[in-house]
């Protein structure tokens, strides 16, 4: 298969993944004491996970809730196309493509609730490290296993450090999230993890302060690392896939 095929195969995969993910982001999306929703805005069951957040029983001025399908459809169809442009046909890019749209729910969710629900970072650090696992079996591959298992531990021990240091502006969400990202990161090398690592702060830390300059936000304000942690772990990725 050539690049301009494996893109486009991974931009429409992306998509489709994307239009799936408002209900489970709607679900997920609730305050830390709770686990998940069950009903509508309505009061309605909500049946799966999988799907557009819509509920056939509510009036027509309220069947939609949750954030808007396409919306999610079109970044995650640009994530998995960059990942793939990036990674080529080497095996690691199917690993890759299983986990982007569980980064996007991540990011999605910490973004309107400021919450990392376990049942999606534990599962995607250990989903990552098995994959990885498969594909290091494979031929062609580019990256190196146990790298990527001392990259997860590594990077998982110094958020849970920060996390100890100042509770307030780490939650110990992220600290199970950075185990997933340190063994992405970590698959391609120590470089890519501290790359990766230095990205997140500083989009994080970029910003923190656009909220500062524009007063909404004051020097203490708390704010979701998550998709940051994410978004410096997706450069780096692309970085460390491109150079590999």
């Amino acid at each position: 298969m050539s690049i301009a095929s494996l893109v486009l195969v991974a931009a429409l995969w992306g998509a489709a993944a994307g239009l799936v993910l408002p209900r489970a982001a709607y679900r997920f999306s609730v305050p830390v004491e709770e686990e998940w929703r069950d009903r509508c805005p309505g009061g309605h069951p909500i049946r799966g996970w999988l799907g557009r957040a819509r509920c056939g029983r509510c009036g027509s001025g309220a069947s939609s809730y949750g954030p808007g399908a396409r919306a999610l459809a079109a970044v995650t169809a640009l994530v998995c196309a960059a990942l793939a442009a990036a990674t080529g046909t080497r095996p690691e890019v199917g690993v890759w493509l299983l986990l982007a749209p569980v980064g996007v729910l991540l990011a999605v969710v910490d973004l309107r609730v400021r919450r990392l629900p376990d049942p999606l970072t534990l599962p995607l650090a250990g989903a990552a490290l098995v994959l990885l696992g498969l594909a290091a079996l494979v031929p062609e591959h580019a990256g190196d296993w146990p790298t990527a298992l001392w990259g997860a531990l590594a990077l998982g021990a110094g958020y849970y450090v920060l996390y100890r240091i100042n509770p307030g502006g780490m939650g110990f969400g992220d600290v199970k999230l950075a185990l997933g990202a340190g063994a992405v990161l970590g698959w391609y090398g120590w470089p890519t993890v501290m790359l990766g690592t230095f990205a997140g702060f500083l989009f994080g830390a970029l910003y923190g302060w656009t909220l500062v300059l524009m007063r909404r936000a004051g020097r203490r304000t708390a704010i979701p690392f998550g998709p940051f942690l994410i978004g410096g772990a997706f450069v780096g990725l692309l970085i460390g896939a491109f150079a590999a």
